[in-house]
């Protein structure tokens, strides 16, 4: 929905349609967090989808027809992998990767999925007989390998189709959009996105800090959620895909402290073309539906790129902890062995979201003094610490079973270090310290991250280091990507070699 399309007229809102307006009630779970799937995720999954199938059923056929007499043929890997590719512009030029083909049964699609088989085979077969001057391959074994080609695109879509449903029913399909703002602009809005059929917002609720006797308990059938408090407190909660402020831009002064304190969820926030009278240029506007809307603020990470990070965070972990294994049983047992207690110390941190997550260590202080809350901070000489302790917090192997917390998800390789709740600079809350210290919450908490790669571990005793620490994952979330966290990734055992900040 959120799209780089041309936009002529970015300051008119769509008149109104008769369409048939979508229900404004529907069953919305508060504890459902399932990040959004847009439909360029879609397309992309159902193209490397078809493209995979037709690539392993062609090798499966170029394996089996040399073993039927009078199927020999020459199926190398360059013709199974061009068939896969023009399958799959074939059905990307079909329409085949939308959401309502993918939710379709495979059957109801099958003419086109057909379709898309003939056009790349009939080009494949084309090109080589233009460059070679010889078929494609001896027509028995061309329509063995068709065959093939159709069961495996057919199976994959039937497999991909269950998968798109199953996101359907979490609602991960629809953008879940809050709207501040209750004047008419809100309800030109919504008119607009109910005109729309091809729009997949979900609005589940306006808010306003005016008195809701103003507007009364609804807009346009939707619910009053409150004030501005209350919208971010239920985004702490649940997921907001999208929050949409539909304050004039006179009023510039309130928008400001409306955006401020909407820079810490992590949501994309929008602002309706119509709602300045500034024409900027096409490229200045994105669109939810057919909207033109300004970008106030982005996600972090969204899209592919959470996709590949998470992909990328659970497979480093999985094989970090099958090759580090002797070195977890190793610490497990002298941790065991030099103090009664538990190996594993678990304490409560901020995650995605300030949602607040139960992060693993190996126990480094006496069980009797371990400090949960962190109402106190590790300090040189500290007494809780225990003789194995010292050496596992040095040399931070005690943070190692947190590769754990990253397969499950709750933590990444990469990230801002999650803090424990009653954390502090001295004797003042990190967040009393540094006014924007929550917005480091709009991405996942990591094992190690920019500020540590960049020499701000260990103790924070100042305000001066918990200032520099949120400065630099600022920095990191401003200007995340792959290349970035492979490059902290590197930096990392470099650092563990620098133990002065560390006990």
């Amino acid at each position: 929905m959120h799209s780089s399309a041309a936009v002529s007229s970015p300051a008119i809102l769509l008149a109104p349609s008769p369409a048939t307006p979508r229900p404004k009630l529907y069953t919305w779970q508060v504890a459902d967090r399932a990040s959004h799937i847009s439909g360029s995720v879609l397309r992309t999954l159902a193209a490397a989808c078809d493209l995979i199938s037709v690539a392993v059923l062609g090798a499966a056929a170029g394996m089996v027809l040399p073993l039927v007499d009078g199927l020999e043929a020459g199926l190398d890997w360059p013709r199974i992998l061009a068939s896969a590719l023009l399958t799959a512009v074939a059905t990307t030029f079909l329409g085949l990767g939308g959401k309502q083909a993918l939710l379709a049964p495979p059957a109801s699609v099958g003419s086109r999925l057909a379709l898309a088989l003939l056009l790349a085979f009939s080009a494949l077969a084309a090109t080589f007989s233009l460059t070679s001057g010889n078929e494609l391959l001896p027509r028995p074994a061309l329509a063995v390998w068709i065959c093939a080609a159709a069961l495996g695109l057919l199976a994959a879509r039937a497999m991909l189709g269950t998968l798109v449903r199953h996101w359907a029913a979490q609602g991960r399909l629809e953008r879940r959009v809050a709207i501040y703002g209750t004047g008419q602009l809100s309800i030109d809005l919504i008119t607009s996105l109910e005109a729309d059929p091809s729009c997949d917002v979900r609005i589940v609720g306006v808010c306003d800090d005016r008195d809701s006797s103003r507007s009364g308990d609804d807009v346009m059938g939707y619910p009053r959620i409150g004030t501005i408090d209350d919208l971010v407190g239920l985004a702490r909660r649940s997921r907001i895909d999208t929050i949409i402020v539909t304050v004039p831009a006179a009023a510039q002064t309130r928008l400001l402290q409306i955006f401020e304190r909407l820079a810490v969820l992590p949501a994309e926030v929008r602002q309706p073309a119509a709602a300045s009278p500034l024409q900027l240029a096409p490229s200045a506007y994105s669109q939810i539906g057919r909207l033109p809307m300004l970008s106030i603020l982005d996600r972090p990470i969204g899209g592919w790129g959470l996709l590949a990070k998470a992909a990328v965070d659970r497979a480093v972990a999985a094989l970090a902890l099958i090759v580090l294994s002797p070195v977890l049983a190793a610490v497990a047992i002298a941790v065991k062995l030099d103090s009664p207690g538990p190996v594993l110390f678990r304490q409560k941190r901020y995650g995605f979201n300030n949602e607040l997550i139960e992060i693993l260590k190996f126990r480094s202080m006496f069980t009797e003094q371990s400090d949960a809350k962190a109402d106190r901070l590790v300090t040189r000489g500290d007494s809780r610490v225990t003789a194995v302790g010292r050496f596992i917090r040095r040399t931070s192997l005690d943070e190692l079973p947190q590769l754990i917390n990253v397969l499950l998800g709750s933590l990444s390789l990469v990230g801002p270090r999650p803090h424990a709740v009653n954390a502090k600079a001295g004797d003042r809350l990190y967040g009393d310290v540094v006014g924007r210290y929550f917005v480091r919450h709009k991405v996942k908490p990591g094992i190690t991250g920019w500020a540590q790669v960049n020499g701000w571990r260990g103790e924070t005793d100042t305000e001066e280091k918990i200032v520099q620490r949120v400065a630099h994952d600022l920095y990191y979330i401003e200007n995340w990507s792959l290349l970035l966290d492979l490059r902290i990734l590197l930096h990392t055992p470099l650092t563990l070699l620098k133990m002065d900040n560390a006990y």
